[in-house]
């Protein structure tokens, strides 16, 4: 690629940002880095009426969580800002009137009454009412009307919104980097609203000018925004501007495989849809995210990298690093990605084994009252024990309490199964062995214990099953002899006793 390469991802701030938009920006990031470009954030914000405050700065918080942050945007190296469309208002109504001028665009009179009613009448007939090159001669725009009438209706201030006036009879080829060729016959195109009656650019006229003003080589998006190619096209062409190149990202379904994911599908089913956490400031209500869920950002980007892209390979673990290096936009399906919150999971419990202990020790004692007075370098050694087995900082405490609280109860099938007639007298004969040994190693305990089970010729589950009972209070956890190097001689001891007085 000759120019350097410039991507943009550009949310509207109506709500959180959905993990679709998530993958959207990790896409556009990706490529970005491959090819040493530029990753822009920008802010289509002309809808004010959606406008929702604080979520413009929950996008750039969600992007900096994900590791992903832009290059340029607002008040980050603004080279070509201001990077909030409600900040460039002024820029468009030029450019609106630039394609008037030329003949690619006109005003258009026409009240909401007047269109509702040649809707209605085209819908008595069974026909649908498009505003375009077959009937914009008959309707109220500056192209069925004379200049003195246009004239008089713009010196009156009549309002007016300016169309697009859609080629006819032509076949327009497009080419998308994702779908390869298509052609779109121009008549079935309707004469689009560049810019409203309120002085607001619609999405088409801003998108449009913006990325050819911020130099946007690739436009990399999700594929709702396919049926509006043609028009972004046509308006290039109508500029005479050079068009970036096009790629539309397939769509995240639902787990079951069909229809579009939505919050609804993640409340029903038990998982977040959003990055962060977001609190409503209409409703106050509270809507889950991956980071207080327990989510570590490597696991929920390596995920959503395969959410519509492989890398051709069998290797699924990315750092992202990896990820920059294998990405490429012609591996990207063009069928919808399935979501999987058990694969999410699977990733989560990969990336956990990475974390340092010392890490997870003090994000675990930060969540858990009980362990407010218990060194964290003693918790990071019990995390060193059970992370294997863990998906989430929030799994430790059901698997590994018994390090800091002695078990109040026993797991009654495994007590069942663990408790014989001569139990009573082996346990009591092991407290003997513990209470002589000096070195309280797990070695040393190892090699007391088994070399006592061997030497007196008991099967090792008769001594080994009850033990764990007493430390654990159930037939789970990690190596045994590790649990009593780690809760201690006289912790060992205690519950060994509390076990033996049940019997």
């Amino acid at each position: 690629m000759t120019k350097e390469v410039r991507v943009r991802f550009a949310p509207s701030p109506t709500g959180p940002l959905h993990i679709g938009g998530v993958r959207t920006a990790l896409f556009n990031y990706l490529f970005a880095k491959k090819h040493n470009g530029t990753f822009v954030l920008r802010i289509e914000d002309t809808d004010q009426n959606r406008y929702v405050e604080g979520a413009e700065q929950y996008i750039v918080d969600a992007l900096n969580w994900c590791n992903i942050p832009f290059d340029e945007g607002p008040g980050k190296n603004e080279k070509f800002g201001p990077y909030r469309q409600s900040e460039r208002k002024h820029l468009y109504k030029a450019y609106a009137e630039e394609l008037i001028a030329s003949g690619n665009a006109y005003y258009a009179f026409d009240t909401a009454e007047s269109l509702d009613f040649h809707r209605k009448d085209h819908e008595e007939k069974g026909k649908t009412f498009i505003y375009n090159w077959h009937n914009r001669l008959k309707l109220s725009n500056s192209l069925s009307l004379s200049e003195d009438e246009v004239k008089t209706k713009l010196d009156a201030g009549e309002p007016y919104v300016i169309r697009f006036k859609s080629p006819q009879d032509e076949t327009l080829h497009l080419t998308d980097i994702v779908r390869g060729n298509m052609t779109i016959d121009t008549n079935i195109l309707d004469d689009k609203i560049l810019f409203k009656s309120d002085g607001m650019p619609t999405y088409h006229l801003a998108n449009i000018v913006d990325d050819h003003l911020m130099e946007i080589t690739h436009v990399i998006r999700g594929e709702e925004w396919l049926p509006s190619l043609a028009l972004h096209v046509l308006l290039y062409k109508a500029f005479g501007w050079e068009a970036p190149e096009f790629a539309h990202l397939p769509l995240i379904l639902k787990p079951t495989g069909k229809g579009k994911l939505s919050k609804r599908d993640g409340d029903k089913l038990g998982f977040p849809v959003f990055p962060l956490q977001w609190l409503d400031p209409a409703s106050q209500e509270i809507s889950r995210g991956y980071k207080e869920d327990g989510y570590f950002p490597e696991a929920m980007i390596n995920f959503l990298a395969f959410l519509g892209w492989n890398p051709g390979t069998e290797q699924e673990i990315f750092s992202l690093e990896e990820l920059t290096d294998a990405f490429d936009l012609t591996r990207v399906n063009k069928a919808g990605a399935r979501f999987d919150p058990d694969k999410i999971k699977w990733f989560n419990h990969h990336y956990m084994q990475d974390q340092h202990n010392d890490d997870l020790a003090a994000t675990f004692k930060e969540s858990r009252p009980e362990l407010a007075n218990i060194d964290v370098n003693y918790i990071s050694l019990v995390i060193g024990l059970i992370k294997e087995r863990a998906t989430f900082v929030g799994d430790f405490w059901q698997l590994g309490s018994y390090f800091f609280v002695a078990p109040e109860s026993y797991d009654e099938k495994a007590y069942k199964k663990a408790i014989k007639e001569d139990t009573k007298a082996l346990m009591e004969e092991l407290l003997t062995e513990i209470n002589n040994v000096d070195d309280f190693t797990a070695e040393t305990l190892q090699n007391t214990i088994k070399g006592w089970i061997t030497f007196k010729e008991i099967g090792f589950g008769k001594v080994m099953m009850p033990l764990r009972i007493a430390l654990v209070g159930a037939l789970q956890g990690p190596d045994v002899f590790e649990i009593m190097f780690l809760i201690g001689k006289n912790e060992s001891v205690s519950r060994i006793e509390k076990l033996i007085a049940t019997l």
